[in-house]
């Protein structure tokens, strides 16, 4: 669902843009012991100063750069396949600002299965959306994903 502005249109086609921006991300932050992720990609869909707020609490914001250097380093070490793939999402849009909710399920080494929640602040610079922050929190068995966020609403 997304608000309405004057421009019905154009909320559809950012709804397609958005959605695509995050299965971007999504995808170019997977890689397998034969391929490494798409770091450049990930990183380019941030705004400059664009901060990353991880699951562990406190909460501790991460520049994009961090991040993928954190994630890059994983990928050499101990983490050798990673998968993130996109469960359901909400997006809201108001002019040139939107908020995205995305339920996502992470596969680890090709075993460890976990889903997560992620949030995204967007805004429309120059005809494209960037993201300005991203949170997320994992789902646990106290703190179970909604159902209704497991489906494609838009």
């Amino acid at each position: 669902m997304s608000l309405r502005g004057g421009n019905q249109c154009r909320s559809a086609d950012d709804i397609v843009a958005i959605k695509a921006l995050i299965k971007r991300q999504f995808s170019s932050l997977s890689w397998t012991e034969a391929s490494s992720g798409d770091w450049a990609g990930f990183a380019s869909d941030f705004a400059p100063h664009a901060l990353l707020y991880p699951a562990a609490r406190p909460a501790m914001p991460q520049t994009v750069e961090a991040f993928v250097e954190r994630m890059r380093t994983m990928a050499e070490t101990k983490l050798r396949s990673f998968n993130e793939v996109l469960l359901g999402v909400d997006i809201k849009i108001f002019g040139n600002a939107a908020a995205a909710v995305a339920a996502c399920e992470i596969t680890e080494n090709g075993t460890d299965v976990s889903r997560n929640v992620e949030f995204f602040l967007l805004v429309k610079t120059a005809g494209s959306w960037r993201i300005l922050s991203q949170a997320w929190d994992a789902e646990s068995p106290l703190n179970l994903i909604p159902p209704d966020l497991l489906e494609d609403k838009q």
